[in-house]
């Protein structure tokens, strides 16, 4: 089983904000996921971003691979260098 990091979108139409789930490859986008690490809301100015430092590194250290966007917002949170 394949493990990604990714966004899961939520809000009302043309106002999006983002959950950073840890979620099987196979599932759907919105779909089932295993475990909330935190969000992301790009409306706001400067765009909000909350991710839990601890559960976010032991995913990493378990193999889990983030995909581009998530990355992006670990470096900018940062989680990875």
């Amino acid at each position: 089983m394949m493990v990604k990091i990714r966004l899961k979108r939520m809000g009302a139409h043309k106002k999006p904000f983002y959950r950073v789930v840890v979620a099987d490859s196979r599932t759907p986008r919105d779909g089932k996921f295993i475990e909330e690490i935190g969000y992301y809301n790009p409306l706001v100015e400067p765009p909000t971003i909350k991710i839990d430092d601890e559960k976010a590194k032991k995913w990493l250290e378990n193999g889990a691979q983030p995909t581009e966007t998530v990355k992006s917002l670990f470096k900018k949170s940062g989680i990875i260098e």
